[in-house]
């Protein structure tokens, strides 16, 4: 009895349908992130220019985003996307879509805050050269803002890989969803595999989010020094 609890973990195929959660949660949080930080960046770039409408379009985007919980908005890209607009994608990809929009917002909140940190005496300079918008962007003020904005996009990043949790959610078959599934499957058999399975998975976080962390604060204290 007393490895009862544990050997749920090997029995079967239950290791190999953990790790294959964990991938479904790495891979739409990878996924999103890619999109999520381009669009970002475009937004961000946007927040940054006198046309006031635009700045105001962008900063209620963000506030949304801000506001609604993920819980709710995975919902609403769930339910209510197939519904009112005929959209018909997995549960995965519909995942990808409502935190890609998440992601975005709070990255260009963040891309605006380092190009608005870049001095701007370097902004003057390149314009000086005769550098246009685009170039002055792409050549002078994007290169100095990604050394600024690395930290709290990996913050970012180990934020979005733990909200994956949520997947349950809406029937993704994600570490917690199979988890869970195992759970239920033995707890006649193994009434303690609820520790096991979920310390387990406790673990596969950790690893996947520690190193993001640590990189994080020793940028932080790169950036202090």
């Amino acid at each position: 009895m007393a490895h009862s609890g544990i050997s749920v973990l090997f029995e079967g195929t239950n290791f190999a349908r953990l790790m294959g959660g964990l991938w479904t949660s790495v891979w739409i949080a990878v996924v999103s992130l890619a999109i999520g930080l381009l669009l970002g960046t475009i937004f961000g770039l946007l927040r940054t220019l006198p046309s006031r409408i635009i700045r105001f379009i962008l900063l209620l985007y963000l506030e949304f985003f801000r506001i609604v919980p993920t819980v709710v908005l995975l919902f609403l890209v769930y339910y209510i996307l197939p519904r009112q607009f005929n959209v018909n994608l997995p549960a995965t990809w519909m995942a990808v879509l409502a935190f890609s929009l998440w992601v975005a917002a709070e990255f260009s909140d963040i891309v605006r805050g380092a190009l608005e940190s870049v001095p701007k005496h370097q902004r003057e300079s390149g314009l000086a050269l005769g550098l246009n918008q685009w170039q002055l962007f792409r050549y002078v003020l994007l290169p100095q803002a990604i050394q600024l904005e690395l930290p709290a996009t990996i913050n970012l990043a180990t934020r979005v890989i733990k909200t994956t949790s949520l997947l349950l959610m809406i029937s993704v078959m994600d570490v917690i969803n199979v988890g869970q599934q195992i759970i239920e499957a033995n707890n006649q058999t193994h009434p303690t595999g609820i520790f096991w399975v979920y310390g387990l998975i406790f673990i596969l976080y950790f690893i996947v989010d520690y190193p993001l962390s640590l990189w994080a604060k020793h940028l932080t204290a790169k950036e202090e020094h």
